[in-house]
């Protein structure tokens, strides 16, 4: 009985300082990474209607992945759209916002070159393509050999072109790189190297909005508003919209 005490105490005071940021008509600005693909959408769709409800717009802004991460830490921008739990170690500016807008699947993409996947440390006789800034991917793969990328897109370029032999990546953003490049010889290899949740991060600055922004995710959650936003999204997606 305390503790709900308390979480309905610590979503009120969060709530008490959003009426004077929606009547500034402050617009947020959410950092995010270059390449526009579903997951990117998903978590869009998720967080206008989550700060919609709280009276906020925001714009998203577009950049290469460790910039990204380094203007939402400096305050540059107000917070990163969507990343792995656990960012503030790194980025001490970030607060995560605690639940989660999907699941990521890390997986490994191939053009005729093919292994026994057992973990990350399969890939290291092989050249590794992936998009620069993806931390789970660059912590896990130190001291191999790396062709990086602004964008999955290009990373599968590489490959095509013989400077990688594999690229790893999102899957359902590889997936949808591969549709929109028509490519049809490139495969994944099973089972992925991790799987993981996803979550909206804010600048320390706004530390006030988390609360507010907690509850009403969770409500999302709890009405399967934030399951129908994925589904519609990749729906659009495998149509070509």
């Amino acid at each position: 009985m305390q503790r709900r005490t308390l979480l309905q105490f610590a979503s009120l005071s969060g709530l008490i300082g959003l009426p004077a940021l929606a009547q500034q008509n402050k617009v947020l600005q959410i950092s995010t990474l270059i390449e526009k693909d579903p997951a990117t959408s998903i978590a869009e769709k998720i967080m206008e209607t989550a700060y919609r409800k709280l009276g906020i717009n925001f714009n998203v802004h577009y950049l290469p992945g460790e910039r990204s991460l380094r203007s939402s830490n400096n305050g540059e921008m107000d917070a990163e759209l969507y990343r792995k739990l656990g960012m503030e170690r790194d980025y001490p500016n970030l607060i995560i916002v605690p639940v989660p807008l999907m699941t990521y699947e890390i997986v490994i993409f191939t053009y005729g070159t093919n292994f026994v996947v057992t973990g990350w440390e399969s890939l290291r006789p092989y050249t590794i393509g992936f998009v620069k800034g993806i931390k789970i991917i660059e912590q896990n793969t130190l001291g191999m050999k790396l062709e990086s990328a602004p964008t999955v897109r290009q990373a599968f370029q590489k490959m095509l072109l013989g400077r990688s032999d594999v690229v790893v990546a999102n899957r359902i953003s590889g997936q949808a790189a591969l549709n929109e490049l028509k490519q049809t010889d490139i495969g994944i290899l099973m089972p992925p190297l991790a799987t993981f949740p996803v979550f909206h991060y804010v600048n320390k600055k706004h530390e006030a909005l988390v609360p507010a922004l907690t509850a009403v995710l969770q409500k999302m959650q709890k009405d399967k508003v934030i399951e129908n936003i994925q589904t519609s999204v990749m729906a659009e997606w495998q149509r070509g919209e």
